[in-house]
């Protein structure tokens, strides 16, 4: 069978985030595709295969880091449907049937592709003492993202203190069910993005995302009300970096951007 990776929120090669997708008849078991995420070692691969064509949903998707499965996957989504697009498997929206429901993927005109995402619902919390300690910043405000996520948002003073973190990533693992979303307003939305983020996920075995879809759930409703706008544009500054463009309408965020395919091999186990 075919295994590709996928540079998502991307268009250059070696940016953004990579992704291994493989489309498959059905599921094997969950230890054959753990195994397999663990080989490919990226942030996540995706594995996708065909549902009956009379069903809510086209395909059924599931998303595995090299150390467990996860609930949802923004970047793998995008390269899953990149993939099925670009191979002429599929034509027009796709509908993911996945963990954290039905999630659709429609490809644009501009070569762009747009995820039709459930908005994070947020929460202010307290700013636990050891949050700043493990982040060595000081933090202005912290949001629980709800069940299906399991991070917590947190606001820190500028872009430059978001740039310049270099967190404890062991002290991080007890401070949230599944990672930390730490942004900041754009210093100036001249360059093209509304606000900067870094996301950092050492409890399922990736200490820092290079761009997260998911997490634009969640800013998208932090952000969009305190800019007053509901299009916005974010830049998540990781080494390889990424920016997702987000529509925030109501119950659904819109996460558009774009993918391109590096690897392309025959994957043999």
């Amino acid at each position: 069978m075919r295994i590709r990776i996928v540079d998502a929120f991307t268009d250059r090669p070696f940016s953004g985030n990579p992704a291994g997708v493989v489309l498959l008849d059905a599921f094997p078991d969950d230890d054959w595709l753990q195994n397999v995420a663990r080989e490919v070692n990226h942030a996540e691969t995706a594995f996708a295969h065909p549902l009956p064509e009379d069903g809510d949903a086209d395909w059924a998707l599931r998303w595995f880091t090299p150390a467990a499965e996860v609930s949802l996957c923004g970047h793998a989504t995008l390269a899953t449907a990149h993939v099925l697009a670009a191979t002429g498997t599929t034509r027009g929206p796709v509908r993911f049937a996945t963990r954290g429901g039905i999630l659709v993927a429609a490809p644009n005109e501009d070569g762009t592709i747009t995820l039709d995402f459930p908005t994070a619902p947020l929460a202010e919390e307290p700013v636990p003492a050891e949050l700043a300690e493990a982040l060595r910043a000081q933090v202005l405000s912290v949001y629980d993202t709800g069940e299906d996520m399991g991070d917590l948002l947190v606001e820190l003073r500028d872009e430059k203190t978001v740039l310049a973190l270099d967190p404890d990533h062991r002290a991080l693992i007890a401070c949230s069910e599944r990672g930390i979303v730490a942004t900041a307003r754009a210093e100036d939305p001249a360059r093209g993005y509304d606000f900067v983020s870094r996301c950092f996920f050492p409890r399922i075995g990736i200490d820092e995302d290079p761009v997260t879809g998911s997490a634009h759930t969640a800013l998208a409703p932090f952000w969009g009300p305190r800019l007053g706008r509901t299009d916005l544009t974010g830049w998540q500054a990781s080494p390889r970096s990424g920016l997702v463009r987000v529509g925030l309408r109501g119950a659904r965020t819109l996460l558009t951007g774009r993918a391109v395919t590096v690897i392309e091999g025959e994957l043999r186990a």
